[in-house]
């Protein structure tokens, strides 16, 4: 009878023991976490791009006032009025 009872707490805890190590197989696979990882680098991309757009939205204005200083310029030096 003692053979009986720890046959079959052996094999309970077997089976809970897989239970729990496919369950944290499924939360931890690779491929969860190579999706993760993607998309982590996709938000530092987005990131990136953005404030290299920004600034060069800022050099953009700075040039078109640079360019509208010397048309200015011409225009007064011509004796033009300037354009509007």
């Amino acid at each position: 009878m003692l053979a009986r009872i720890a046959a079959r707490s052996t094999l309970t805890t077997s089976a809970r023991v897989a239970a729990i190590r496919a369950t944290a197989a499924r939360f931890y696979s690779e491929d969860q976490f190579g999706r993760k990882e993607a998309a982590h680098e996709n938000e530092y991309i987005r990131k990136h791009q953005a404030e290299q757009l920004k600034k060069l939205k800022e050099d953009l204005a700075k040039q078109q006032a640079a360019v509208n200083d010397l048309e200015k310029q011409i225009q007064e030096g011509q004796g033009k009025p300037p354009k509007k």
